[in-house]
C-alpha cells in the first residue's frame, strides 16, 4: 500500500472513532449501570435503545440482588402483563421523546420500579459529556420526585 493510502485510511479510522465518541456522547443509547439512590450501590445493567418512531426504551439485562432476593426473581408487585414476569429481560424505561429546548434530555418517560411494581412518569439527561446519565422518575411534576445518576459501559464493563 502506498503512503498516500495508508495517511488516507488513518484519518477516515479517525474520524470514525470521533463519530462514534460524539455519538455516544450525545445519546443514552448503550449500557447502563443503574445505581441506587440511597445505597450508591449498583442495582442493574439497562440496555437502552431507540425505536422506529424516535422513542427510547430500556431494558434489564443484569441485576445486582440485594439480601433476600435472586436473579431470578419476579416482579410480584407489577400489574398487567408484567405481574410475575421475570425482572431481567424487563422493559423498564419507555416513551421517552427527544427534548426539543436541550439536545442533552429526554421527557415524557416512564419508569418502572420493579421492587414496588409502580410505574412514575420520567425524565432523563446526559450528563458529564455522556458519562453519566440523570434519571428522574415523579408524580404530577419533576420537582417532586427522585433521582438516580446511572454510569455509562463499555468494552470489558458488558454483560455477557
Amino acid at each position: 500500500m502506498n503512503k498516500m493510502m495508508k495517511l488516507g485510511m488513518a484519518v477516515w479510522l479517525f474520524a470514525l472513532s470521533v463519530a462514534t465518541t460524539f455519538a455516544a456522547a450525545h445519546s443514552p443509547v448503550g449500557h447502563w449501570r443503574a445505581i441506587d439512590d440511597v445505597t450508591g450501590k449498583p442495582k442493574a445493567i439497562v440496555n437502552i435503545t431507540e425505536t422506529a418512531d424516535h422513542q427510547l426504551v430500556g431494558r434489564i439485562l443484569q441485576i445486582f440482588p440485594g439480601p433476600g432476593h435472586t436473579v431470578n426473581e419476579v416482579c410480584k408487585k407489577c400489574s398487567g402483563e408484567r405481574r410475575n414476569q421475570r425482572i431481567v429481560g424487563m422493559i423498564i424505561l419507555e416513551k421517552f421523546k427527544a427534548n426539543k429546548v436541550n439536545d442533552n434530555a429526554w421527557r415524557n418517560g416512564e419508569i418502572l420500579d420493579p421492587r414496588s411494581g409502580k410505574v412514575y412518569q420520567s425524565t432523563i439527561k446526559l450528563i458529564e459529556s455522556g458519562q453519566k446519565l440523570d434519571v428522574r422518575g415523579y408524580i404530577g411534576m419533576p420537582l417532586f420526585g427522585r433521582s438516580q445518576t446511572w454510569e455509562r459501559l463499555s468494552g470489558p464493563e458488558l454483560p455477557n
